[in-house]
């Protein structure tokens, strides 16, 4: 079955990469990052050697989000910022094919235990099964 996962962060989590700490989003630093990353790139190497990684991705801040609305019969509504700095968005997500609920939820519980600066706020791993459509 295929598992949609993702990890959470908000904007300010995102400025604390960059140098700007807020409460629960203190600064990372440089090897910190590097850890992240480091971390982050294992964890998509083995999925991918066990054949369980389908696609993965890590997402640009959410500063840099576009928005589209409309309800019936009105024209489009884009705006850049419909949310608040703390607000958690989706940060990253893999596209995973597994054997079972358990086992991505090992692979989630994994992804917790990604390094972060102390303090950081704690976000939680989202497992979505992908529905397969009616037969």
């Amino acid at each position: 079955m295929k598992y949609f996962v993702t990890v959470q962060g908000s904007q300010a989590d995102y400025d604390a990469m960059a140098g700007t700490p807020s409460p629960g989003s203190p600064v990372w630093s440089p090897d910190e990052l590097q850890a992240m990353f480091t971390f982050m790139a294992e964890l998509n190497d083995e999925l991918a050697a066990s054949g369980e990684f389908l696609d993965g991705q890590g997402f640009q801040e959410p500063a840099r989000a576009r928005f589209v609305s409309a309800l019936p019969g009105n024209e489009p509504v884009v705006t850049d910022r419909p949310y608040a700095v703390s607000d958690p968005q989706i940060a990253g997500y893999w596209l995973l094919e597994c054997e079972s609920l358990d086992r991505v939820t090992e692979i989630a519980a994994r992804i917790t235990q990604c390094p972060v600066p102390a303090g950081s706020a704690e976000r939680p791993v989202v497992i979505r099964p992908v529905g397969e459509g009616p037969e």
